[in-house]
């Protein structure tokens, strides 16, 4: 008998679970005490240019330092990546660390902020010359060890010889194991590094501080670490670092041979201010994002399978728990509402409490849908802005019986959007399920960016440096969804009505419902059934259903170059050479009169080669050949690195020459339909089609 199969609501909670450990918060952070600066400032210019040369050069050896600008403005920074993960990882957790940095500590003059993977640091102060390792900062297991005076000196022989290493080499890096000392202990895992900048003598100096005598608060437990701004260290009973050790100690039955560490420090009292204003920081609580799990069997060796079940074990308990409490809420539910006439089987919403909003807290925060709060109107329906009781202000999307799109893509929208936690992906706040079908967003101040892109009065407000910090926060929005998140996401709909603007004019990505899952190492997909807006569809899309990450990437191309150029992919441009956007700029770009696409709206206030850069690549990302296509991840490095080279382009898809000839292909020759997502997405007359437009499932 084969095994019943899921709900689709036990499907939307599963997904739930798996989206909720999505993302890398920091560990910790502190803002200095040196001043602030203000906003457009010549060190927020300094600021900016000191993050762009960090995140870009940091992935080639995992530590890079720079000085921007002159006193009184000038700006000193680091950035250290752990030196056992690889280029990409670095890369990707130096540049959070500068946006998150900035959000944690807004026009502080100094900062240090530390992720696992990688710490940044920089100051108005000249910190590249210090040796100086505050602030630090500690973190433990909660967990006790059996025989703390036996394990101290164990530690303390692991901690010396791996500081040795570390020091001599020139990563300043060094992992080691400790075992087959005792059958009362397990294997002890270190890792100790320094910025690669300090000397030989100072790198060893600075570890020993860290353990020489070990922190009270470390003493005695499973796992601890002390984390400062030039050197780290980090122990545990279980292998936390990747790649093989540097080197492995075997220790006696008794330590007669191992050296004796000093006595542990006197208790901590309250963090005291040193000098230099920025004060020591401890951290005291369990983190049960590091995965500090506890100890399988007292007394036993902890191997991989007790870490297994130590995990999943009360995982699934839990899961189980919810499935029960979820079926009975659910069966509950079903009996209670009745089902719209317009509500199929296999489409029913399901509710998840910590989402769902009454529909009379919505009319009262929206003044019952008056028109004078609604702010657009999309393929899904109207939108409306409200203002809630505790002061927060929101954007209600309400599903039209009329809609071309429906309850499929509101239940995919609400599973993708509700655990993605992104500065450039709008905040879905819940749902409303009462009588008619809404989703409720964070209100986004500023709108669609097309209502500012294609308006000549309001383009003027779109300088050169929004709308390059537009482009370059849509491309870390994609690259999340593409690489940085547990599932990869496909959005199939990335276009201009679908950025948000926030009252700072950062870009958010909004409108999920057309978008696919995918798990594991699956990369691409088909449907026989097209959905989004044509213009801004990848060709092997349009004409075959084939969708990849390289589909977004197209469809970013197009975007990129309708910022630059403040026009529409739609309409005629200079029909004497072209009758297209992409065909338009690609005749300038070959004759050498790229400058000449630029949107007069900007004023001519922008440096050619920077505009010039970003033509560049919008003519990438829209190459016919999927293959031809950076990545996202490659995007992101040639928007913030002026040193990378970029490839020259070959004539974009769907380009019709001055002959008028196209070089891809006709829509009427699409075979496959394409379902409208707003009102200007074009139709094609077929025969009809049953597939379902989304799923939920990742495939």
């Amino acid at each position: 008998m084969s095994p019943p199969s899921l709900s689709p609501f036990l499907k939307l909670l599963l997904l739930l679970l798996l989206f909720s450990v999505i993302g890398a918060d920091p560990l910790y952070n502190i803002c200095g005490t040196t001043g602030n600066f203000s906003a457009n400032s010549t060190y927020q210019t300094n600021l900016n240019r000191l993050f762009s040369s960090l995140a870009s050069k940091v992935s080639a050896s995992g530590f890079t330092n720079d000085t921007v600008g002159q006193i009184p403005d000038q700006v000193y920074g680091f950035a250290l990546c752990r030196g056992d993960v690889n280029s990409s990882a670095c890369g990707s957790c130096v540049d959070s660390a500068t946006q998150d940095v900035q959000q944690m500590c807004p026009y502080d003059k100094a900062a240090v902020i530390w992720y696992d993977f990688c710490l940044l640091r920089f100051s108005n102060g000249r910190i590249l010359s210090s040796t100086d390792n505050s602030p630090e900062f500690y973190m433990w297991n909660v967990q006790n060890i059996t025989r703390p005076d036996r394990f101290s000196k164990l530690l303390y022989l692991l901690l010396n010889r791996t500081t040795e290493t570390a020091a001599n080499s020139t990563k300043k890096f060094a992992t080691g194991t400790v075992s087959n000392f005792t059958s009362a202990f397990p294997t002890v895992y270190g890792l100790v590094q320094c910025t690669p900048d300090l000397s030989r003598t100072d790198c060893g100096t600075c570890l020993r501080k860290l353990y020489n005598p070990l922190p009270t608060l470390v003493v005695g437990k499973e796992g601890g670490r002390v984390i400062g701004v030039r050197c780290n260290m980090r122990y545990e009973v279980y292998s936390f670092y990747q790649g093989n050790a540097t080197l492995a100690l075997t220790a006696p039955a008794e330590t007669a041979s191992a050296p004796t560490p000093p006595p542990a420090s006197p208790p901590l009292a309250t963090p005291a201010v040193p000098q230099g204003g920025v004060h020591h920081a401890l951290l005291i609580e369990k983190r049960d994002d590091e995965f500090w799990w506890p100890s399988v069997g007292a007394g036993k060796k902890k191997n991989a399978t007790g870490i297994v079940l130590a995990i999943v074990i009360p995982a699934a308990a839990a899961v189980l728990l919810l499935i029960s409490i979820a079926c009975i809420y659910y069966w509950r539910k079903r009996k209670r509402i009745p089902k719209p006439p317009y509500e199929t089987e296999g489409e029913e919403i399901p509710s998840v409490e910590s989402l769902l909003f009454d529909l009379s807290t919505i009319r009262l925060a929206t003044a019952n849908f008056s028109t004078e709060n609604k702010i657009g109107e999309g393929g899904f329906g109207a939108v409306y802005m409200g203002l809630l009781p505790d002061g927060r202000e929101i954007a209600v999307k309400r599903l039209s019986n009329t809609s071309g799109q429906g309850l499929g893509e509101l239940k995919n929208e609400l599973v993708l959007v509700a655990k993605l936690q992104h500065r450039n992906l709008v905040k879905l706040l819940g749902v409303c399920l009462e009588e008619e079908k809404m989703i409720i967003y964070e209100y986004v101040a500023n709108g669609s960016l097309d209502t500012f892109l294609f308006d000549p009065a309001r383009g003027e407000q779109l300088r050169w440096g929004i709308r390059y910090k537009i482009i370059t926060g849509i491309a870390r929005g994609l690259l999340y969804l593409h690489e940085e998140s547990q599932l990869r996401i496909i959005h199939r709909d990335l276009k201009a009505s679908n950025i948000l603007l926030d009252a700072e004019m950062n870009p958010k990505i909004s409108d999920f419902g057309l978008a696919k899952l995918f798990g594991g190492e699956q990369t691409q997909g088909t449907t026989s059934r097209v959905v989004g807006t044509f213009g801004y569809m990848a060709p092997e899309y349009a004409m075959r259903g084939k969708f990849s990450v390289k589909s977004d990437v197209f469809s970013f191309g197009v975007l990129v170059l309708e910022i630059l150029t403040g026009r529409k992919n739609s309409g005629a441009y200079d029909s004497d050479v072209a009758e297209d956007l992409l065909s338009y700029i690609w005749e300038k770009w070959r004759g050498g009169r790229g400058l000449e696409i630029v949107d007069p709206a900007m004023g001519g206030q922008y440096q050619g080669g920077d505009v010039l850069r970003c033509v560049q690549i919008g003519l990438l990302c829209v190459q016919e050949n999927p293959l031809d296509r950076p990545t996202m991840s490659t995007v992101a490095v040639m928007l913030n690195s002026e040193t990378v080279s970029l490839q020259p382009p070959g004539r974009p898809a769907f380009c019709q020459g001055k002959s008028g000839a196209n070089a891809s292909f006709s829509s009427s020759n699409s075979a496959l339909p394409v379902e409208k997502s707003d009102p200007q997405s074009k139709s094609f007359p077929v025969s009809p089609n049953e597939v379902s437009v989304s799923e939920i499932d990742p495939r």
